[in-house]
């Protein structure tokens, strides 16, 4: 399996809180920033992973705080987070850096401090006895789909309070289905139609039917990020430190939104064109081909594809991997391959055989796709592909094209 094991949700809910309920929350939400900036204190300069930090911080929390066994555990997961966020941030050191500290009004929940009940309530563990709470969402908001849905478990939730209100950010979380290898299955739909995707740096995504989605942006702020880090580690000041941080946040935000963006972009396509399967390219061997991208560029293709991932699972279309291994340099017309087939400063391809030319990214994403096909995927759900498909219709790797004004329906298996 590629990617998490489950595909995560948040349902946000306000909670109708009487007074008594709300001064017991109050004080959990003062103890557990008390609680996650002890733990830091104690582990800050010393280690950063969870086991280490709680090792070292979890009996001092029990003693001098009011928490809980299992928020104390949870305190000390949250400020091993939060140390490693500075680390990354700081070229793996902590020297010179800014301590974290906590002043957020959040506390952390798991499924062994918080209960959830059918009847649209919630149990939550205090400094003191546990609260029971309503929920308060309208009947058939989007929330109702995962308390009423067997497949979605409760997981770490956060509760928040804001002007004088508490709302809790549920988690959910369902198993992800598993992504079938590209070997191993066997087709048995004749008329599904794949769509390949070419993963990159300059195009994060080209889609064989040939939407681009730029990276351009993506790769510009996270240059300009990284030769800002280089500027504020040189002033090494508190200010600087604080800015880096900030500007930190702000990157990996519009990463994400970015990423969240493609990733819809793609789906939709699949679903435009009739699409049972979307094709990538082994994101590990992806990296390796990509000779300019760096950890950044590696973390945000993961990110990308789990995006992928939830969304088509959803709507009922299935994501493998394929090898992408030579599908820059394949000719999608003659199948001749060669390095020199591709000009990678001018992202062009042009088969030294045939004479066929295309944009590179869009020629690898037509092989991701016929790859997809000649390989069969995802035989453990009887869902096979023949076709794949283009803008202008659909072709299977032998040449068979079906132009879309042929297509009366299009029709998802």
């Amino acid at each position: 399996m590629s990617g998490p094991e489950y595909f995560k949700r948040t349902a946000v809910t306000r909670l109708a809180v009487d007074s008594t309920d709300h001064e017991h929350l109050l004080a959990m939400v003062r103890e557990w920033k008390r609680g996650c900036q002890i733990a830091v204190n104690t582990a800050w300069g010393n280690c950063h992973t969870r086991s280490e930090v709680q090792k070292l911080a979890y009996d001092v929390l029990r003693e001098r705080t009011d928490l809980g066994s299992q928020h104390a555990v949870l305190a000390t997961h949250r400020a091993a987070e939060a140390i490693k966020g500075v680390l990354d941030r700081n070229d793996g050191t902590t020297e010179n850096a800014e301590k974290p500290t906590f002043t957020s009004p959040t506390v952390v929940y798991d499924t062994r401090t918080m209960t959830l009940f059918d009847d649209k309530a919630v149990s939550l563990t205090t400094t003191e006895e546990r609260v029971h709470c309503d929920l308060i969402f309208p009947d058939g908001s989007y929330q109702t789909q995962y308390l009423n849905d067997d497949r979605w478990k409760p997981a770490k939730s956060n509760l928040r309070y804001r002007d004088g209100q508490f709302d809790l950010h549920l988690g959910f979380r369902a198993e992800r289905p598993e992504i079938a290898a590209s070997d191993e299955v066997e087709s048995s739909e004749s008329d599904a139609t794949v769509l390949g995707v070419a993963l990159g740096v300059e195009n994060v995504a080209v889609t064989s039917t040939a939407r681009f989605f730029s990276g351009e942006e993506l790769h510009h702020r996270h240059r300009e990020f990284s030769e800002l880090r280089t500027d504020l580690h040189e002033t090494d000041t508190r200010s600087a430190l604080r800015t880096l941080r900030q500007a930190g946040d702000r990157n990996d935000n519009f990463a994400r939104d970015t990423l969240h963006t493609v990733a819809g972009g793609i789906v939709e396509e699949a679903e435009t064109h009739g699409c049972s399967v979307i094709a990538f390219g082994e994101l590990e061997a992806v990296g390796e081909l990509l000779p300019e991208a760096d950890e950044f560029h590696a973390w945000a293709l993961e990110r990308l594809f789990d995006f992928v991932a939830y969304r088509a699972e959803e709507r009922g279309i299935r994501v493998a991997q394929v090898n992408p291994e030579y599908t820059s340099q394949r000719c999608t017309s003659c199948g001749f391959t060669h390095p020199q087939n591709r000009d990678v400063e001018r992202t062009h391809f042009e088969c030294l055989k045939c004479g066929n030319e295309a944009n590179d990214h869009y020629n690898a994403a037509k092989n991701v796709g016929f790859r997809c096909i000649r390989r069969g995927p995802l035989s453990s759900r009887g869902v096979g592909a023949e076709y794949c498909a283009l803008g202008s219709g659909r072709v299977t790797p032998d040449g068979d094209f079906v132009p879309n004004e042929e297509l009366v329906e299009v029709q998802k298996p």
